[in-house]
């Protein structure tokens, strides 16, 4: 039997094979088709019962196989999965391109909406119909026939775009290696980081140490290593990758510029033929943010806020390596290496002095306790088919010991398996038809070092805020309480919203009350220092301005690009270095090719949307801000109103309304200046 037509909610991703992707996404494609068909028969009564829950739950088979055809191609994306899930990319593409502009199933939608059957409806059904009927028109069901082709086609090539794009950039990651055969090379590397490039290279028969562009590699080398011509070649590699440049093991077909352009044009072509002014207004149509205006100013705003303190952040920085490091000039390989070399002078603080006591069995037992104590819910070890040794599986109850959902932990880089963190729904929650309930799945991929020898993983600060800002994604989508695909889960949540549950979590990782349980020195098991802890916790806002004006940066970059660029006239990079202008301190070389790597842009879902990591950030901090007026960090009576007012809601409201449920007002963006450490006196 093909697995991916399995009626059982958990992927046997054990079984789960690329041959099996053609028949089973094949046979899907046209058993929705024969749905549809059934479905918008004049027969058919433009009902919940009758039309939208069949068609909802009718349509989740597909929606499921191919989440799993996905999920293995980004986890291990090696050429015979990708051939398998390109082969099959542009039907799917086409198929949800003609339901999106199918009129017949939007007519059915209408009068749904139009019955007098429709306020009798729960909020959370009336929601989904609304969003259904805001995304035909985005989709194009209420085009003239003749656009609709064309419509589909756009829709089909960009899909095909973007999965080229990611594949580029992650195969230009793996083409550069870097071996260093002599130690003396290697200063300033902290030593777990030398035993994972010895490993690395004794692995494939190499002398040496094995350096890569991929995260757990590339970041130590450019923050600890002495050896500047060593940082410039990795920054070099680093910041050219699928680019027009060869000089890194790079290949022509790699470079990711035609690919940004076409796409560019694309999206261009996609709001004309909608009656938008350009695409950045078709992506706030489902947002929080009105229009692009109401996005633009509140970067500028945050950028007029945090400037001041990253020119400080900067002088400092200059003035240092000018005078203690004999870097008269500085580079783009060398700010990592001065910031880092600048903290430990200020605060006498590494994240490798801290490393050692985040063992990875510690700080999955911390992060689950932190999740049991707020929302009341259990996490037991448990056993199911995944996709590759490492991965482990956990199973989640509530307080009467009844199973809810399952979290999946995929934590280490591996050479196959896309660089960055994300969290992967596998499995959403329904009721289904039968009256029986499907309990959610979650996946949380990291990119981590893995084990050396017989001592568990360490992680840094960084790295444990990393993975509970994927917790919390993970949890919005496990908590909910929604039965109604569509809004379960993360389903139907605003863009701009989303990141609320996940950068919230990420507070917790600076509460020693928290942080005090979940260390335990590798070699030792001590914990964590208090003393240790109070040197991190003094250095938390080091350089926050110029964190904050660089992310302000790739915001307005997406936002002005996808809102005032033409791209049959203009360039991208001249786009950047408008942005750069209003709210940089720093400027890199002219050579650097940081959109050719920008995938959450180009190869995710947050074109014209970037802006919402700093949006939600306001909402999460403000958030947080209600747990530090009780004192307790982990305060069950307020986790308990999160959870009832943001967590189990999902998409069935509006995340505004949801927030003020929560905190009884709007958000209000203090709470965040302070954390950042951007409040005057």
């Amino acid at each position: 039997m093909n697995p991916l037509l399995s009626t059982e909610p958990f992927p046997a991703f054990d079984r789960v094979l690329p041959e099996h992707v053609a028949p089973a996404i094949t046979r899907l494609l046209a058993d929705g088709r024969a749905l549809i068909q059934r479905l918008t028969a004049p027969e058919t009564h433009a009902s919940w019962k009758d039309f939208a829950a069949p068609l909802h739950e009718g349509l989740e088979r597909l929606a499921w196989a191919w989440g799993v055809v996905g999920h293995l191609h980004s986890v291990q994306d090696v050429p015979v999965w990708r051939d398998a899930y390109n082969a099959l990319l542009p039907e799917v593409s086409r198929f949800y391109s003609e339901m999106g502009q199918n009129l017949a199933l939007f007519e059915k939608y209408k009068a749904l909406r139009d019955s007098a059957g429709f306020e009798r409806l729960n909020c959370a059904q009336r929601r989904i119909v609304e969003n259904e009927i805001r995304d035909f028109r985005l989709s194009g069901a209420e085009l003239a026939d003749a656009d609709k082709p064309r419509f589909a086609v756009i829709m089909e090539e960009l899909s095909t775009l973007a999965a080229k794009f990611s594949e580029n950039l992650l195969d230009a990651t793996n083409a550069f290696v870097e071996v260093i055969t002599e130690e003396k090379d290697l200063s300033g590397l902290p030593p777990e980081v030398l035993r994972a490039a010895r490993e690395a290279a004794q692995s494939d028969g190499l002398p040496g140490w094995k350096f890569t562009l991929r995260a757990p590699s590339y970041l130590p080398v450019m923050q600890y290593a002495d050896n500047r011509d060593l940082r410039h070649r990795l920054y070099r590699a680093h910041a050219t990758r699928a680019a027009e440049f060869a000089d890194a093991g790079g290949k022509p077909e790699w470079d990711n510029a035609p690919l940004m352009t076409r796409m560019l044009e694309l999206r261009a072509e996609e709001a004309a033929l909608l009656g938008y002014r350009n695409f950045a207004e078709v992506s706030l149509a489902p947002k929080m943010a009105d229009s692009p205006a109401e996005a633009l100013a509140f970067l500028r705003d945050m950028a007029s806020r945090a400037k001041p303190f990253a020119e400080r952040d900067m002088r400092e920085l200059r003035a240092f390596a000018a005078e203690k490091l004999g870097l008269e000039r500085l580079e783009a390989w060398d700010l990592a290496y001065a910031s880092e070399k600048l903290l430990q002078a200020r605060y006498a603080f590494s994240e490798q002095e801290v490393r050692p006591y985040f063992t990875e069995p510690r700080v999955i037992a911390g992060l689950f306790h932190v999740v049991e104590r707020l929302y009341g819910v259990t996490i037991k070890p448990d056993a199911a088919p995944v996709w590759h040794k490492s991965v482990r599986f956990y199973r989640v109850e509530n307080a009467r010991g009844e199973s809810i959902g399952a979290l999946c932990l995929d934590l280490y880089a591996r050479a196959e398996k896309c660089g960055g963190a994300w969290m992967d729904s596998l499995v959403s929650r329904y009721r289904k038809s039968d009256g029986t309930l499907q309990t959610p799945v979650a996946c949380l991929a990291c990119n981590f070092s893995p084990p050396l020898g017989d001592k568990p993983a360490t992680f840094t600060h960084d790295e444990v805020q990393t993975l509970f800002h994927e917790a919390g994604h993970g949890l919005h989508h496990l908590l909910t309480q929604r039965e109604e695909l569509g809004v379960s889960g993360i389903d139907g949540v605003e863009w701009d919203a989303v990141e609320l549950p996940s950068q919230f979590m990420e507070n917790f990782c600076w509460e020693w009350t928290v942080l005090k349980e979940m260390t335990a020195h590798v070699d030792s098991g001590e914990p964590l220092p208090r003393a240790l802890f109070d040197k991190m916790y003094a250095a938390r806002n080091f350089q926050s301005g110029m964190a904050t004006v660089r992310q302000l940066e790739f915001a307005l970059f997406d936002m002005l690009l996808h809102s005032a660029f033409d791209p049959r006239k203009d360039c991208v990079q001249t786009v950047l270095d408008a942005a750069r202008k209003e709210v940089a301190v720093f400027f890199p070389p002219a050579w650097q090719r940081f959109p050719n790597g920008f995938s959450h842009i180009f190869g995710g879902g947050y074109a014209a949307g970037y802006y919402s990591y700093k949006w939600a950030e306001v909402l999460s901090a403000d958030a947080y801000a209600a747990f530090e007026e009780t004192g307790n960090p982990l305060d069950a009576a307020t986790g308990r109103r999160f959870l009832d007012e943001i967590l189990t809601q999902g998409g069935a409201r509006p995340a505004l309304e949801s927030f003020k449920a929560f905190r009884g007002r709007t958000p209000k963006i203090d709470a965040l200046l302070r954390h950042s450490g951007m409040i005057t006196a």
